[in-house]
């Protein structure tokens, strides 16, 4: 490496210094990241964790899935939460002159 003396550098050999330094800088911070991460994914990939499980992150967003309020007496494997169109099976009880509370659960 040449050793420069910055103190005869003009303004403009100092400012373009400056840039290939903070241009440096960046590049070895992302270099160091990259290394980072690999690094980690090889640990995560020989454990039994995920990230998430590791450092306690969410890793979906939206609501949660609502617990069922009304079940099918026929086949009580078919449920609905309330929320959002009412399934086939309780809209053809509901004409036949059922309540919806004959359903609860």
């Amino acid at each position: 490496m040449a050793v420069t003396k910055i103190e005869r550098m003009t303004l403009k050999q100092l400012s373009d210094l400056e840039d290939k330094i903070a241009k440096a800088k960046s590049q070895a911070q992302e270099n160091a990241k990259a290394d980072l991460k690999a690094k980690i994914d090889r640990l995560i990939a020989g454990s039994d964790f995920t990230v998430a499980e590791l450092y306690g992150f969410a890793t979906k967003r939206g609501r949660s899935k609502s617990a069922a309020k009304y079940a099918n007496p026929d086949d009580r494997s078919q449920t609905w939460t309330g929320r959002g169109r009412k399934p086939n099976w309780l809209i053809a009880r509901l004409k036949k002159g059922a309540k919806l509370e004959d359903f609860a659960i």
